[in-house]
């Protein structure tokens, strides 16, 4: 006879894959899972601060890129990302779920400096390039500057001050159209960007303006008129994917310095779904070695305590669906302590209401007795380990964060079946009978 369960066992491995995505799918819409559960990304940045600009603070700059950082990774859309700055000049970000690295790398990482400067049509390049064809840098003006195109061949003399920034704009998306249909980054200029836009448009028709990223001439188009209404576009022979990422990283703003990857880590979605497999079996060998010893040491009373377990199983879970908490491996850790913290404060009430008995006292005086001396033990004790875990929360890591969160939701939900539901299902079974004996 073959059981229902054997038959996962019997299909294929891509029918079998195809399952564990759907289950995982499943769990993901009811709980949000950390990074080392989902699989995805874990980047360490380090922000150039030898290369701020005058006048600005290292806190400062930290701050904004970390600020920018979030916004790029918001607009990438990523569920639940962890970023956080590390130590003087690191940002750790974490970004469950995704599978795209070098893009992500890309996005997040790039410094988005955006610059419109004019074409110097008074001087050529030839003027500074010596016999081998190489740039001779003594002979560049200090208000000149020579810059690469995006094809890195192509060269362009350029005035060294930008009439306008990426500062001034107010939105970037993606378009297509143009000569040959094809993805370009439409922006607009906030109200005084686009005075400002408009007076250097006026001032310079039929001359080149050279839209620069990142030090790179993206675009250098003529000025054909007037441009009052703030709009501009930014062509580049982008692909969709290219002009996606500019558009993000145009709308977050550029990062206030330089930042570089340091450390660069791709979790798989198959060592996240193994460790659910792992947590998972350890909850459930927890969970029964708890239910038999409570059921076999304390009998009756201990039975009434394990449906208080279940019962702090189901809010602990509910309350972190609620509060749309992140699951990671040590949030797993963290039910399984709870699970064992849960029944120990029914252990603290039978074993007062044991000393109860054993005074010649009556069931019912011997359980509320039991209640009410034990309450300040455990109140006591759990409120203790609810202090570490705000410690733990306040300063510990996406991790640690995440084994804090399910101890507090874990620690509320045992106060509460240990002390209040198994006390009710004791004056039920109490209720309008004369019990002589408890089996406790």
């Amino acid at each position: 006879m073959l059981y229902p369960s054997f038959s996962f066992y019997t299909k294929s491995a891509q029918e079998r894959e195809t399952l564990e995505t759907q289950k995982d799918k499943i769990i993901s819409k009811v709980l949000n899972l950390g990074l080392d559960l989902k699989g995805g990304m874990h980047l360490i940045l380090e922000v150039e601060l030898d290369k701020i600009l005058e006048g600005e603070t290292r806190q400062d700059v930290m701050s904004r890129a970390l600020e920018v950082i979030r916004n790029r990774v918001d607009q990438f859309g990523v569920a639940e990302p962890l970023i956080t700055r590390q130590g003087e000049r690191w940002i750790v970000v974490q970004l469950p779920g995704v599978k795209d690295a070098a893009r992500a790398i890309d996005i997040i990482g790039k410094t988005a400096l955006l610059e419109f400067k004019l074409v110097d049509d008074k001087l050529k390049l030839s003027d500074f390039v010596d016999a081998q064809g190489q740039i001779d840098e003594t002979k560049i003006p200090e208000d000149v500057q020579i810059l690469y195109g995006k094809d890195n061949e192509s060269r362009f003399v350029l005035k060294k001050t930008a009439e306008i920034t990426g500062a001034a704009l107010s939105n970037a998306v993606v378009k297509i159209g143009g000569e040959y249909n094809m993805p370009y980054v439409a922006i607009d200029f906030n109200a005084e960007g686009g005075k400002s836009f408009a007076r250097i448009t006026e001032a310079n028709v039929e001359r080149n303006l050279a839209i620069v990223l990142d030090g790179k001439v993206q675009s250098a188009p003529v000025i054909r008129t007037k441009i009052p209404d703030g709009h501009a576009i930014i062509e580049g022979n982008f692909t969709m994917e290219e002009a996606k990422s500019l558009a993000i990283v145009l709308r977050a703003g550029a990062l206030p310095a330089p930042v570089k990857v340091i450390e660069n880590r791709t979790i798989g979605p198959t060592l996240g779904r193994d460790s659910i497999k792992a947590g998972t079996t350890a909850c459930i060998i927890g969970l029964v070695f708890v239910i038999i010893f409570m059921a076999v040491y304390y009998g009756f009373s201990g039975i009434i305590a394990d449906a208080a377990l279940l019962m702090n199983l189901v809010l602990l879970m509910g309350g972190m669906a609620l509060m749309r908490a992140t699951l990671t491996m040590p949030g797993i850790a963290g039910i399984i302590l709870t699970m064992g913290m849960a029944v120990d404060a029914n252990v603290l009430i039978f074993e007062r209401i044991r000393e109860e008995l054993a005074a010649k006292k009556t069931v019912r005086v011997a359980i509320d007795a039991g209640y009410k001396k034990a309450f300040t033990t455990i109140l006591d004790s759990n409120l203790t380990t609810l202090i570490a875990a705000a410690f733990l929360f306040q300063f510990g890591t996406g991790p640690v964060k995440g084994f804090a969160v399910t101890l507090s939701i874990g620690i509320a939900a045992s106060m509460f079946t240990a002390i209040i539901v198994t006390h009710v299902i004791f004056d039920a079974l109490l209720m309008g009978k004369k019990v002589e004996t408890l089996s406790i």
